[in-house]
This record gives structure tokens, sequence and C-alpha cells, in this order.
């Protein structure tokens, strides 16, 4: 799960990931660029950002970067699925989404359709990770292709074919370990995707980053996880079991699972409209920027993926800030929180076969419930006029 978290310094470490996807990138760099758009368009009108605007837009909006000693290159959330045919009864789409975290943030946003995405996060690991996918998804014309390169596993004559189901290409990419040279082969693209398409600027720090994260991919493929420092898992969901995780009907929904999905985010990421930012909820900065841009281009949050997040800033004495923030985004009465929490707090909601209980409340509710001051604890707020996911 996504931690709140303080400042401090993001570690560096070195580590090792394809060289026939390396191939493949000079056959799809040429692919044309998103149309330059005004950074400020006319209210709603919004259809893709140039480069530039996207870069800027980053800076602009983010924060000084914080710790936390975890590692969340991927999400430890296998309810995440269990509120999307709840989230499509209350008419949650288009819009523009908010969210936390690492990947699940791409199913969400398969699911809802949203015109535009932010991705705020306070760790800046989080965010040069967030770089990393979008250049992945820029290079990879397919679902197949995308992990081939985020994993290093070169593609061979015997690879399924790329509308195969998502099962036979984790099957197919679970042989073998990653492909150190096409790894090395691999990061030198992606930093410069990073670097010259996206026009935004790595610093050395930030290269370290990216190269742990990515190496990481490379070295541990689809047993990859959620890691909290000191540990080496076991306790959370491998990458393998998120993308196959199914709902309660059995079916799968992970933004891997159909090529419309992964067609759909892949080009909000061609189109420069997932926008990571760096930035703390109870912050001062990030949260009110993403809404007074979102007021300026006309936009309402249909969607905000909170996590667990409030678990921590109720501990760090952040909540009341955070609240305060939601109050600068533009919300409606359809406006939804999608939030998380651990089996130990043995919610009201919770689902059997999963160790957390995903569910929404409306945005609105929520301020109106602060502000009546209900939630003097962190479960209070989780157990008040929440919207429970549909029992299979």
């Amino acid at each position: 799960m996504a931690k709140s978290l303080v400042k401090g310094k993001v570690r560096m470490r070195f580590m090792c990931l394809s060289a026939a996807v390396f191939l493949s990138f000079l056959f799809t760099a040429a692919a044309p660029r998103a149309t330059a758009r005004p950074l400020q368009p006319a209210a709603g009108q919004l259809e893709s950002l140039s480069a530039s605007d996207f870069s800027r837009l980053i800076r602009d909006l983010s924060e000084e970067g914080g710790y936390f000693r975890s590692d969340n290159f991927t999400s430890n959330e296998t309810a995440y699925l269990t509120v999307v045919d709840k989230l499509r009864q209350l008419g949650a789409t288009g819009g523009a989404y908010v969210g936390v975290g690492p990947e699940q943030n791409f199913t969400y946003i398969a699911k809802i359709r949203p015109r535009i995405a932010f991705i705020v996060d306070i760790r800046r690991q989080a965010i040069i990770q967030h770089l990393m996918y979008k250049a992945i998804f820029h290079l990879s014309p397919n679902r197949l292709q995308f992990l081939s390169l985020l994993l290093s596993k070169p593609l061979t004559k015997d690879a399924p074919s790329a509308d195969a189901p998502i099962s036979d290409a984790l099957a197919y990419l679970s042989k073998g370990s990653g492909d150190d040279k096409a790894c090395a082969a691999n990061l030198t693209v992606i930093r410069k995707t990073i670097q010259e398409d996206f026009q935004f600027p790595l610093s050395e720090r930030d290269a370290a980053s990216l190269e742990y994260v990515y190496k990481s991919f490379c070295h541990e493929g689809l047993e990859i996880a959620f890691r909290i420092e000191g540990s080496f898992g076991g306790y959370f969901p491998r990458l393998k079991d998120l993308i196959l995780q199914p709902d309660q009907q059995g079916r799968l929904g992970n933004f891997l699972a159909t090529g419309e999905d992964y067609e759909f985010v892949r080009g909000m990421h061609r189109k420069n409209l997932i926008i990571p930012v760096v930035g703390d909820f109870g912050g001062k900065k990030a949260i009110g920027a993403v809404g007074d841009y979102l007021r300026k281009t006309g936009f309402t949050v249909t969607a905000f993926y909170a996590s667990n997040v409030e678990q921590y800033l109720f501990d760090d004495n952040l909540f009341a800030p955070f609240a305060n923030n939601i109050r600068k985004l533009p919300i409606s009465e359809k406006s939804l929180f999608i939030r998380s929490v651990s089996q130990r707090y043995s919610h009201p909601a919770s689902l059997a076969g999963h160790r957390s209980t995903t569910f929404l409340q409306q945005m609105t509710v929520f301020l109106k419930d602060f502000d009546a001051g209900k939630y003097q604890s962190y479960r209070d707020l989780i157990t008040t006029n929440y919207i429970a996911p549909d029992k299979s």
C-alpha cells in the first residue's frame, strides 16, 4: 500500500534489465509525438499536452521529495478490483483522476476512462518510476512488448501472439531471468526517452533512482513485489499475482488483461495526460496546485485513489491539512474516494481471500463529515459513510 512519507533522501543502489526489445525501439521511436496544445486551453477542451508543457507541469506542481522505508515497486492490494463494478454503477467515468502509488493507478484509469490524470506521491522515486513506465508505454505498441521491455526479457520465436491471453504472456515471461545486456541497453533508451522525448531532465540522483527501479524489475521479474526496507517479500503479492487477480465474479480486470484497456492507458501516456507529481497529501503545494490546474482547464475530479495514505496522515498530524487540500479540488456529488485498508483493521466490508479491503466514499460526504467532527481517528474515517463493494 502507498504510505504517507516524511522527508529524507532517496536510497540509491545498483543492480541490474531486453535486446530484441531494444531493437524494436528503432521502429517505435519514430511514432509521432502528441500534438502541442496550450498549457491552459479553453475549459474542457484539453486533448493533449506537448512534451514541454508536460515536463513543466511536473516541475511547477511538485514539492520537495520525501522518504519512507518501502519500495512501492508494485501495489500490495489484491482487493483493488472489487470496487470496479461499484464505480461503474455510480457513474464514475471521464473527468479527472487523482491517485497515489504504482501501477494500480493504470487499472483504475483504464476502467474510469478519465480525460486527464495526476499521480501524486511524496517519494520522488515513485515519480521517476512513473516516468519509466511512461517511456515503456511509449515504446511498446502492445501488452507483450510492454512486459518484455519492463522485465528485460527479449521476445523469441516461441513468444505468444500480441493478442494472446495475458496468462499465456505471463507463462512465457516467467521462464528464466532478465537479460543483463538487454537491461543495460533498455535503460539507456528509457533514460534518453525521458530526457529527450519527454523533455524532463534527470539529476544524478534521479538517474540512480531510475537505474535502481528498472534493474529491480530485471532481476526479480514477475516475482517483484512491494518491499519494506530490510525484508525480502513473501508477505506481499507478486506482480504476477496482481495481474492475474480476479474480481468477485472471477473476471480478470488488470489494465494488462485486455488489449483495449492497455491501449487506452497507452494513449493517455502518448498524449502526455498522465502527469506524475511529487507531493505530500498534507503538504502546502501539490494537491492545491493540481486543483488550480483542473479548474483552469475545466475538469472535475471523478475519482481520487488515496490507498491507505490517510492512516499515516493521522499519525503525522496532517489529516486536517489533507482535508483542507481536498477543498481545493473541483469536485461534485459524484466525485469518489477509492480507499484501501489493511486487514488488521477488520473492516466491515472486508472480503474473504484478501489482506486488505477496498471501498469508496463520496468526496462531498467526506468534507461534510470532517466539518462535523466525525473523524477523530483513522477508524472513524474508514467506518463512517463508506460505500462497500458488491459481494460475489
